[in-house]
């Protein structure tokens, strides 16, 4: 038997007559697309057409109805990205750990973490001040895990002469390393010296646009301007 659904001359000639009902439109991906745009413009136009017939006071009842769901998108929003910076800002101070402590602070800190591990000994000047600028900073930038360890606890028979030491990490990788006093410039380092260094290394986000350590032309005024001050006041005595 011939298949109606054919296209053949002889069922062209059945369908003109009747006897075979008419062909279904095969549509294609164009067609589609087409219908879809037509039913959003018909939407559309309804949707106008609605509007127009809403009195001043429905109009303000809906554009009231809209803030309110533009207000709670934006809270939805918000409450998001504050939980999103609460669990990275779980931080805020410096640990000490040991050599036993590393592998899970320092290698297993975590995806996107930051490390700053501070090597210290006490009775070292440079190192106590390095650990009082690290406990302010470690306040103000949360999401950065800041550690400290004494050096021969952490690395046995780690020199002196190292110290002090920062080791900065990177989801458990070593991305840059500060060994030595002569690193830190000296125990007039400020803490805004120390965040500057940190900053230029990615372990916090800092937002000073320039070195705040004095200028040498800076300082050689400051000392001219005390010594022409000792001066005067000599002649005035």
């Amino acid at each position: 038997m011939q298949n109606p659904n054919e296209d053949t001359e002889w069922n062209d000639i059945l369908r003109s007559k009747g006897i075979l009902p008419q062909k279904e439109k095969e549509f294609t991906e164009t067609d589609i697309i087409n219908m879809l745009e037509k039913t959003i413009e018909e939407k559309q136009s309804k949707s106008g057409k609605q509007l127009e017939r809403l009195s001043i006071d429905e109009l303000d009842e809906l554009e009231d109805e809209e803030d309110e769901k533009v207000i709670l998108e934006y809270r939805k929003k918000r409450i998001a990205q504050m939980k999103a910076e609460a669990a990275k800002a779980r931080f805020g101070e410096v640990t000490e750990i040991s050599a036993e402590d590393y592998v899970q602070h320092v290698n297993r800190a975590g995806e996107g973490v930051w490390v700053v591990l501070h090597l210290y000994k006490q009775g070292i000047p440079l190192c106590s001040l390095l650990n009082q600028h690290l406990s302010k900073l470690s306040v103000k930038f949360p999401a950065t895990k800041f550690l400290k360890s004494i050096s021969t606890t952490c690395i046995p028979n780690f020199p002196d002469s190292n110290l002090p030491s920062i080791f900065i990490y990177f989801e458990g990788d070593l991305k840059k390393q500060l060994v030595g006093p002569h690193e830190f410039r000296g125990t007039n380092l400020s803490v805004d010296e120390l965040e500057w260094i940190l900053g230029q290394a990615g372990a916090v986000p800092t937002e000073l646009e320039e070195d705040p350590r004095p200028k040498v032309r800076d300082v050689l005024f400051s000392k001219l301007k005390s010594n022409v001050d000792d001066l005067s006041d000599d002649n005035d005595w």
